[in-house]
């Protein structure tokens, strides 16, 4: 087949981009001719494809009140991005359409040269934007609906996406304009949906259910599992308020005797940092952004994974990598956890939020055997080898481009 990817970065910043990475490569593998269209960046991977890459706005940093309006626009509609579509689908001719993450950067513009072009194109949910105008379903320190049935001004009331007004009230135009155009849904031919319980909002918010499908993220399996043995739990991944760290940090300050070593940046790393040093600990170590290399390497040496998400997590690689590791996992009853850990069998669930939990669990896995730990991660790796290796997950996506109408 001939395949386009559409994402709005194409870096490695976030899971998305990692994804979408290893899926082109694997495609590759296989035999596919794959190509891709984004946006530009210093960062980006190298592409055969960039002299089509359209320009990348930053749009969080104000440039002047001239170019901020510019960038306004193209929030909503951009124009640079549509031709840059029309251009690719005349030049590669693709038997399919995959798209990622588009909004903001790209927006809704590309979607009417697909349409025209008739192209059979998917779509993979890493997030909850297609109806949601903050795409996390997370707002003021708690999971929110309350955009629910299309009042997308609460967005704004909230200030969602941003402190600042503007952005909030483009999020909500946005989401207003593409839900009454009926945009994506009109395009898409299919969803893929990471997780079930991703599947099962996207359905209880009004998407067609007709075209939902379940397609688990992948993960490669190392041939064995990790030695495990350094005594510290592991936290790897973006320092945000989502991620509910305060609450695992503070039950993690009342057990001295369990080191932690959190990896990752991001906006709540002062506030963390500070109210550690505050309580003279020396326990809970902050590592800064770590490569995926020297990921590998803590994971090797830890003794389990912590993820204490508030937010609804979809299908978490971090957790997911750890499973093909063999370690047993700490992480909240929210969003698609509870699809990966079984509790008690690959690990631990907790409750979102909740320090006085995270200590019941926390002292739970202390009291757990080494051997208990072993059995813990070899339940992790089988159901990785079941249900999420990347042979299974290539056959399964062959299918959907399939059912979305590709003839090939």
């Amino acid at each position: 087949m001939r395949i386009l990817h559409i994402n709005k970065f194409f870096d490695l910043q976030g899971g998305a981009e990692v994804y979408m990475h290893r899926l082109i490569a694997a495609q590759r593998v296989a035999g596919h001719e794959v190509h891709a269209l984004s946006t530009r960046d210093p960062q980006n991977l190298p592409s055969k494809d960039t002299s089509r890459f359209v320009t990348r706005s930053e749009l969080d940093q104000s440039e002047g009140p001239a170019e901020d309006l510019l960038k306004a626009a193209r929030f909503l509609w951009n124009q640079e991005a549509q031709r840059a579509t029309e251009q690719a689908l005349g030049e590669i001719k693709p038997d399919v359409i995959h798209l990622h993450n588009i909004y903001h950067h790209l927006s809704s513009s590309i979607l009417a040269p697909i349409r025209d072009a008739k192209i059979p194109c998917v779509q993979t949910l890493h997030d909850y934007k297609l109806v949601c105008p903050n795409y996390r379903m997370f707002t003021e320190g708690s999971a929110c609906e309350r955009c629910k049935g299309g009042h997308y001004l609460e967005a704004v009331k909230h200030r969602c996406l941003a402190t600042s007004f503007l952005p909030n009230v483009l999020a909500a135009l946005e989401m207003g304009m593409t839900k009454a155009r009926q945009s994506y849904e009109r395009t898409v031919r299919l969803f893929l949906c990471p997780s079930h319980f991703l599947q099962e909002k996207m359905e209880d918010w009004g998407e067609p259910s007709g075209k939902l499908r379940y397609l688990p993220n992948p993960v490669e399996m190392p041939a064995e599992p990790v030695t495990r043995g350094g005594g510290y739990l592991l936290y790897a991944g973006r320092l945000a308020i989502e991620k509910g760290l305060e609450s695992f940090v503070e039950a993690a300050l009342q057990i001295p005797e369990l080191p932690v070593k959190i990896a990752g940046r991001g906006p709540e790393e002062e506030r963390l940092k500070s109210l550690v040093r505050s309580r003279g600990a020396t326990h809970i170590e902050f590592l800064g952004f770590q490569t995926s290399e020297a990921l590998v390497r803590l994971r090797a040496r830890a003794e389990a994974l912590v993820l204490p998400s508030m937010w609804y997590e979809n299908a978490s690689l971090a957790i997911l990598e750890a499973m093909a590791d063999g370690l047993p996992c700490l992480v909240s009853r929210i969003g698609g956890n509870p699809e990966l850990i079984l509790d008690g069998k690959m690990g631990f669930l907790v409750k979102p939020g909740d320090p006085e939990d995270w200590v019941r669990i926390l002292r739970r896995f202390q009291a757990t055997s080494p051997d208990r730990r072993r059995e813990m991660g070899k339940a992790s790796r089988a159901r990785v080898a079941e249900r999420f290796l990347w042979s299974t997950h290539l056959e399964h996506l062959d299918g959907l481009y399939k059912e979305a109408g590709v003839m090939r």
